[in-house]
């Protein structure tokens, strides 16, 4: 399996993808709070999660890192599915940076459950 140098460490490339896929995942949900959607506390949890889930895989070469970082991608993502205002949100109906913001979140998290399935599968 190719690896990657990446902060002074190697990484394979489906972990790279994996802590890629929380750092954008959570860039998205910046952007969204940049944008002025309404967070149920101050900091957004979901921006805190992806963070400290990127951290964890890129410090923890565990099998059991990458299935929780892949974990954190499908709870975010179902959390867009089933808020009420999810579609809304990625439909443009709150402006073109709520819509951008979304999107960057969704495509995030989704890289990020895929990539974190198939690091834990391949037992990287």
């Amino acid at each position: 399996m190719k690896s990657e140098k990446m902060v002074g460490m190697d990484v394979s490339s489906g972990r790279l993808s994996l802590i890629c896929g929380l750092v954008l995942g959570a860039a998205g949900i910046a952007v969204l709070w940049a944008a002025g959607v309404d967070f149920p506390v101050a900091v957004p949890p979901g921006l805190v999660l992806l963070l400290v889930g990127a951290a964890l895989v890129a410090t923890v070469r565990a099998r059991w890192s990458a299935g929780v970082g892949g974990a954190l991608g499908l709870f975010v993502l179902v959390g867009f599915l089933l808020s009420p205002t999810g579609l809304d949100n990625i439909s443009g109906d709150d402006g073109a940076a709520v819509a951008v913001g979304q999107a960057i979140e969704v495509l995030g998290v989704l890289v990020a459950a895929v990539s974190g399935a198939l690091v834990v599968l391949r037992r990287s």
